[in-house]
């Protein structure tokens, strides 16, 4: 809070109380008068630059991170895998159609080997600044496993995606390019599915970010099971904090007894969750005051 607020000198009627004013300190971002024991910045216009920064280092570790993922070849990289023949162009097909059922007559998403999965490579004699790195890393260790160790799918040029439909398929190659992709509640799900299957860490904890950011006490349930199948932990997190923000509410829930009869161990954990911070709770209550 704002201590010893002073009004603008305009506002002072007469010379002296102008001279009193002439004591007076200004913040340097909104411009109010202070007395001179609280000069600076003030509290408020100190706090917002503080999480104005806090909000600008989180985009450039977003953006840090985005470049590092989208991170391709330099020239000298692209010589090399010009000549590799395990670089060549590759299919990816979708097993299944939108609801879940084979796909009778699958399409094809067209996607190069080089951005599946790049192998590492070291260029003796380059100097580092221009190379960036010795070696180039992957965007899929399992995609990469696949190209280069003679599998089916290197040798035929196809790889086959099963339990994903086509959207979401193209919808994966696409961030694999780009490291974008046009999210809706479903779209997170199918896309952090695959990206846990193929471990592409950055996709998967773009999908979560969505999530998380979606959550709310209707869907936090099934948010959690799914959190829960899928190792995807800050979901996992967020949607336990607000089920527990909740428990009155959430035995009456239908996809409570659900997950009773499914995965009873998952409600156990729930359970389990909540009287530790119940106990926690009570622990730091009871504990005597520091003077």
């Amino acid at each position: 809070m704002r201590r010893h607020r002073r009004r603008p000198s305009s506002e002072f009627g007469s010379d002296s109380e102008a001279d009193e004013a002439a004591g007076t300190m200004k913040c340097v971002s909104c411009r109010d008068e202070y007395e001179p024991r609280d000069a600076g910045t003030c509290r408020e216009c100190y706090e917002e630059a503080s999480e104005t920064e806090e909000e600008l280092k989180r985009e450039i570790e977003d953006l840090k991170s985005k470049v590092s993922f989208l991170r391709f070849w330099t020239p000298f990289d692209h010589y090399h895998h010009r000549s590799t023949p395990c670089f060549s162009d590759i299919v990816l097909v979708a097993s299944d159609d939108d609801s879940g059922k084979p796909a009778s007559n699958p399409v094809p998403v067209s996607a190069h080997k080089a951005v599946l999965a790049f192998t590492a490579n070291e260029f003796e004699g380059v100097p580092l600044s221009l190379t960036m790195s010795n070696w180039l890393a992957s965007r899929s260790p399992v995609f990469r496993a696949m190209l280069e160790n003679e599998m089916e799918e290197s040798l035929s040029g196809t790889i086959k995606i099963s339990d994903v439909s086509y959207d979401a398929l193209r919808a994966f190659v696409n961030y694999l390019y780009t490291a974008e992709a046009c999210l809706d509640e479903q779209m997170a799900c199918d896309l952090l599915v695959l990206a846990e299957k193929y471990q592409v860490k950055h996709l998967k904890t773009y999908c979560e970010k969505f999530m998380v950011s979606k959550l709310n006490w209707e869907s936090a349930l099934v948010n959690y099971a799914f959190a829960h199948q899928h190792n995807a932990k800050n979901l996992l997190d967020a949607a336990l904090s607000l089920i527990m923000d909740n428990m009155d509410k959430l035995s009456k829930r239908e996809e409570y007894m659900e997950l009773v009869e499914k995965d009873p161990r998952i409600v156990v954990e729930i359970y389990e969750a909540y009287l530790s911070k119940q106990v926690n709770t009570a622990a730091h209550k009871d504990s005597p005051s520091k003077s």
